[in-house]
């Protein structure tokens, strides 16, 4: 529970510090990503970067767990 704990963290603060780069890859502008935008209103539910972020995550537990 440490060894992930402290994973989590490092990943985190790496995944903050390099946020003004990866902004600029569009991730969060994907194709299926629902985007509503009104007069006085936004509304935004990335869904497919939700899934492509999980898969991702779930690959890299899936080799600290081996």
């Amino acid at each position: 529970m440490q060894k992930l704990l402290i994973s989590l963290g490092i990943i985190l603060v790496i995944a903050g510090l390099l946020w003004p780069w990866l902004s600029k890859l569009g991730l969060f502008r994907l194709p299926g990503d629902i985007y509503i935008e009104k007069e006085n209103a936004r509304f935004y539910f990335p869904i497919t970067s939700a899934i492509i972020i999980s898969i991702v995550i779930s690959v890299i537990l899936w080799f600290f767990k081996k």
